[in-house]
């Protein structure tokens, strides 16, 4: 039997995370014949419109923006070379209050249909602390698990992901989104939570993505409703760019084919 095709799905949050996060990771894959697939849990529908927060005249209300988001989600994975988008329509701001049993259900189910043999989402942090990203890491982790598990017939035969990976920024990537951006926080229940940088010796693989900022950057402005957020992005110089987008660095939560501290500059090493 000749081998299965090499197949990476990238389980996230919000439309943008896929261009924000793993933009350059995405698009050099895809380019070397990767089949990558995309789930997104949230349309991103109680964020802002433009400079305009929820409930502003100009905004244009949750279920408009629900499909603004999608339509530029589309639109950005096609640049990125992403072969499949679903999207799971649970309420942005609120991925922490939805049924953790249904939704690892239907992500396991993503994963039996699609079969990849690598998974990417948030870190355990949610990069700086959102409640939609810290829960989709946990939803992610468990379905990969639930996936290869026995029992949920109606999701499909059971399939076992050979690596799983969290995003993993450390103190240059976070320092460079920092800059090209806005201080990282997120306010939870009154509280302030800070992107804190993973240290250098926490990688587990470093993915050398320098040669795919331009489709990255013309992702970014896919996401034509959220570009006001990424403004100083303009004026960034191709050298200032690369500094975002030209590496991928990851945290190997779990690999059934290789180990050993050794970076990785492969998310497929051994399974090619």
């Amino acid at each position: 039997m000749p081998p299965a095709p090499l197949r990476l799905l990238a389980v996230l949050a919000h439309p943008d995370d896929e261009t924000l996060g793993l933009g350059g990771t995405l698009a050099r894959y895809a380019s070397e014949g990767v089949e990558t697939y995309l789930v997104t849990a949230t349309h991103g529908q109680s964020g802002r419109y433009k400079e305009h927060k929820l409930g502003d005249a100009e905004h244009p209300g949750r279920e408009r923006l629900a499909e603004i988001r999608e339509a530029e989600l589309r639109a950005a994975a096609a640049v990125l070379g992403i072969g499949e988008v679903d999207l799971l329509g649970y309420m942005d701001g609120r991925l922490d209050e939805a049924d953790p049993i249904e939704v690892t259900a239907r992500i396991a189910h993503q994963i039996r249909r699609i079969r990849p043999q690598v998974v990417l989402t948030f870190g355990m942090d949610g990069g700086y602390g959102h409640p939609d990203h810290v829960a989709i890491c946990q939803l992610a982790t468990a379905a990969t698990v639930l996936a290869a598990a026995p029992g949920l017939p109606e999701a499909g035969e059971p399939h076992a992901v050979s690596k799983l990976y969290y995003m993993a920024w450390p103190q240059a990537a976070m320092a460079a989104y920092q800059e090209a951006f806005k201080k990282l926080t997120s306010v939870v229940d009154g509280v302030e939570r800070e992107a804190h940088p993973w240290l250098e010796w926490q990688l587990s693989a470093r993915i050398d993505t320098r040669a795919w900022w331009p489709q990255v950057w013309q992702a970014v402005q896919c996401h034509d409703s959220q570009v006001a957020n990424f403004a100083k992005l303009g004026s960034l110089s191709p050298e200032g760019h690369e500094g975002l987008w030209g590496t991928g660095p990851f945290y190997r939560v779990f690999s059934t084919v290789n180990g050993s501290r050794a970076l990785e500059d492969d998310l497929f090493a051994e399974l090619r």
